[in-house]
């Protein structure tokens, strides 16, 4: 259809265009191998490149982001506005947008990392064997590291500065809505680490912002040596199902607490609440709250309570919603029962990332691990309890990466453990476990140094 040359009524202003980005939109798997094969080529320098070197372009890499400021502000602007535009809602949006206090957090980032122990060359251990053969297992890089991951620009530089700092050449896929920040980010990323001496394609951005490119990112096995999705729990699973490259799987935190016969009841409440109102958004946050049944009665009203007052919704399994149902009809706490509501079976297995919490009684201890075991993703689960005899049963019946004795879930944090940095929170086995930092981005290698041995034939 051609537009009409004739106008009856004035029209209304079109919306300010949002300017385009080359390397938006589709992508070959071509251009996508090409970086990896870059990268490839610029993870076998950083293997070579002193502690120092890299630390200096970790220095240069904050000082161009302070520099260039008003260049990575005005890029976010335009990819804010193309959010809102699109009906993003404000809790997104906040994830995506930069200000000059996030900047320079960024920026801080960095320079923490610079002074956190080089992994790379760190003896894991060393032996002389009985043949006279020193045998010495060292840290070395894992190579190719990508990060598939939503919205959040900040997690182009945290991403890209842990890489760098242990070695490695980091390929990103930020997601379609934050391109424009992610593309002056990585170009002042680049050209800092090659005027520090890396090179330039020691970092880079996946072209490409259509699920294809990740597809081709996710089968780039031999290219990239590991994929670090971040993100919802569809967009892990989608890299975890798919994915030809291993993967270092971050954890959806379905995360518990429970509250055990000889608890300090105060410090239960105060462990439930900042577990779960912290930051609701976080995989750490607390999504089930466990209660023994002896204590029940006493603790439950308090619980909802406290929860209320920060505007938690409670999620209650009938035995919750009995106690609550009680103390509401007796008419002093005729508040108290809206912030309760019937769980479903659903509820139990969700991680809500928000205001909300399911809530169950439990007989016994056994029971609370048998549900956590039923429900749980094996990120976080604490217990508040004055036994040791129950903290011990507790830790070592739930299998999770964290176990949290009479502390707030809120803990589990590379920052918070001392790591310095974390790149994600792993709930998988192998290879690492919990807030991965700099350690869980190497892999190591034995060197063996002899006098001349060889084996015998027999």
């Amino acid at each position: 259809m051609t537009a009409s040359t004739e106008t009856t009524a004035a029209a209304p202003a079109p919306a300010p265009a949002v300017p385009t980005v080359d390397g938006a939109g589709p992508a070959s798997r071509e251009a996508v191998l090409a970086t990896a094969e870059r990268a490839r080529v610029a993870a076998r320098a950083l293997a070579q490149v002193s502690g120092a070197v890299r630390n200096a372009a970790l220095l240069a890499m904050a000082a161009a982001l302070r520099a260039q400021q008003a260049d990575v502000l005005a890029a976010n602007a335009q990819d804010v506005a193309a959010a809102e535009a699109a009906g993003t809602g404000p809790a997104l949006v906040d994830r995506l947008r930069l200000t000059p206090s996030r900047i320079e957090a960024m920026a801080g980032g960095l320079q923490t990392l610079i002074g956190l122990p080089d992994p790379i060359g760190q003896v894991v251990r060393g032996s002389v064997l009985p043949n006279g053969l020193q045998l010495t297992q060292v840290r070395v890089p894992l190579g190719v590291v990508a990060m598939i991951y939503e919205a959040r620009p900040n997690v182009t530089v945290d991403a890209a500065g842990i890489a760098l700092k242990s070695g490695n050449a980091a390929l990103l896929r930020g997601s379609g809505s934050a391109f424009r920040s992610n593309r002056v980010l990585v170009d002042i990323l680049q050209a800092a680490a090659e005027s520090a001496g890396l090179p330039a394609d020691s970092v880079q951005l996946v072209p490409g912002t259509d699920r294809a490119s990740v597809t081709h990112l996710m089968t780039a096995r031999g290219l990239v040596d590991v994929i670090i999705p971040r993100g919802g729990a569809g967009l892990i699973q989608t890299v975890v199902n798919h994915s030809t490259v291993p993967v270092l799987e971050t954890g959806v935190g379905n995360c518990h607490v429970y509250v055990d016969e000889s608890a300090d009841l105060e410090m239960a409440l105060d462990i439930l609440v900042n577990s779960k109102a912290r930051r609701p958004s976080v995989c750490n946050a607390a999504e089930t709250l466990l209660v023994h049944r002896d204590i029940a009665a006493s603790f439950v009203p308090s619980a909802v309570r406290a929860l209320q007052a920060v505007g938690v919704t409670v999620h209650a399994d009938p035995a919750v919603l009995e106690i609550a149902g009680v103390i509401g009809a007796a008419g002093d706490d005729a508040s108290l029962v809206p912030a309760v509501v019937p769980a479903t079976a659903e509820d139990f297995d969700t991680e809500y990332l928000s205001l909300d919490i399911a809530a169950a009684v439990v007989d016994d201890l056994d029971a609370a691990v048998e549900h956590i075991t039923a429900h749980g993703t094996g990120h976080t689960e604490a217990i508040v309890t004055g036994s040791l005899a129950a903290a011990q049963r507790f830790t070592a019946g739930v299998d999770a990466a964290a176990v949290m004795v009479n502390a707030s879930t809120a803990f589990t944090d590379g920052g918070e453990f001392g790591f310095g940095a974390e790149i994600g929170i792993s709930t998988q086995k192998l290879h690492a476990r919990g807030p991965m930092g700099l350690p869980e981005l190497t892999s190591t290698k034995y060197v063996v140094t002899g006098t001349g041995q060889t084996r015998s034939a027999s």
